[in-house]
């Protein structure tokens, strides 16, 4: 690997330093994360809590909210820690919130992004799959490579993070009023143009599944207070946008070998993002790097770095200053020790 030069900063610059060596235990991490000044805050929500478990009774909610209350958290910083994983298991939110020790936006009250998707499986997805690789390979990549396949039921809304349960409670509601109805086998009709590439669904089976979205976005409405726009165009799985035009015939081709036809269990999905983060480039690390200077990340193989390529004025030839996935510290990096990462490499499944 090429020699760098050493990096020289003015003592002037206001960079957020971040004690890199520091390895807490998650019970110190706690302690830490709840100062005196947060207790009522803290009493506070754990009251609201109760008042959104009590709704929700048969619900795995305090299985895994209660071992983070128990080790000393907060609740707002709990429940954002679950919101962050997708309410997976306790111990996951435990890691992201000893991995976020530091991270000066921990107690920002700012929500996550969700999304709902159609997303197909089986032959179906692996043939989806092999036209993504392919058309990266041979065409280069376009927007569509940004996301995996998948039809947009409703675009990217707010929610609070103590409402996240809702969501999956107006999931669960909407798609018992349509179960019976959802079409066995969902029609992909191929549609080609200068600058996309993908497949339409018509007719009826495309009126059930707008169904299912509104019933979503009602519900979600009235259960977690979020305002939720179900799809309203043409309802679709992009395979290509915004690529070559001299691409257009190699791409149809690959699109041709897609069988629509193959046998496909379609799975309503909630994705979420930060939301900060939405214009950023994500970057994928590829090499150790340990900080050389205290304004410096510390970088692990296959974590992520969000950038905002209009914010590099302090940054010297070669470096980067970027905010850590994994930590939310912001510090600089250096740009050889990280490739181009999709943009939904860091969405989270729910």
């Amino acid at each position: 690997m090429q020699q760098r030069t050493k990096r020289c900063f003015p003592r002037t610059q206001q960079i957020p330093k971040t004690d890199f060596t520091a390895d807490p235990t998650v019970e110190t991490v706690s302690r830490r994360l709840l100062p005196r000044k947060q207790e009522d805050m803290a009493a506070g929500e754990t009251q609201l809590y109760a008042k959104v478990s009590n709704k929700l009774k048969g619900r795995n909610t305090s299985s895994i909210l209660d071992p983070l209350l128990a080790m000393g958290f907060p609740t707002h910083t709990a429940l954002k820690a679950l919101a962050a994983t997708g309410r997976k298991t306790a111990e996951e939110a435990a890691d992201w919130l000893h991995g976020h020790c530091n991270d000066p936006s921990l107690d920002d009250p700012i929500p996550q992004e969700y999304a709902l998707f159609l997303c197909p499986t089986g032959p179906l997805l692996e043939d989806l799959q092999e036209f993504w690789r392919e058309s990266k390979r041979q065409c280069a990549k376009n927007r569509a490579h940004e996301v995996f396949p998948h039809v947009t039921l409703c675009d990217f809304f707010t929610c609070e993070d103590q409402k996240v349960e809702y969501l999956y409670e107006a999931l669960r509601r909407a798609g018992s009023r349509i179960l019976n109805s959802f079409p066995a086998l969902v029609p992909l009709v191929l549609h080609s143009s200068i600058s996309y590439l993908g497949f339409f669904i018509n007719d009826s089976p495309a009126d059930i599944i707008r169904e299912f979205a509104a019933a979503f976005a009602a519900e979600a409405s009235v259960l977690a207070d979020c305002t939720v726009k179900p799809c309203t165009k043409q309802l679709h799985l992009t395979l290509a946008h915004k690529f070559y035009p001299h691409h257009q015939r190699t791409l149809e081709q690959l699109a041709r070998a897609i069988q629509p036809s193959h046998t496909c269990q379609w799975t309503a999905a909630l994705y979420s993002r930060d939301m900060r983060f939405v214009h950023y480039q994500t970057l994928k690390v590829l090499f150790q790097y340990k900080p050389q200077n205290a304004d410096e990340l510390l970088l692990s193989p296959g974590e992520y770095i969000f950038v905002d390529p209009t914010q590099q004025e302090e940054a010297s030839e070669g470096w980067a200053i970027g905010i850590s996935h994994r930590t939310g510290c912001r510090g600089f990096l250096p740009e050889n020790y990280t490739e181009r990462a999709s943009e939904a490499d860091t969405w989270v499944k729910h």
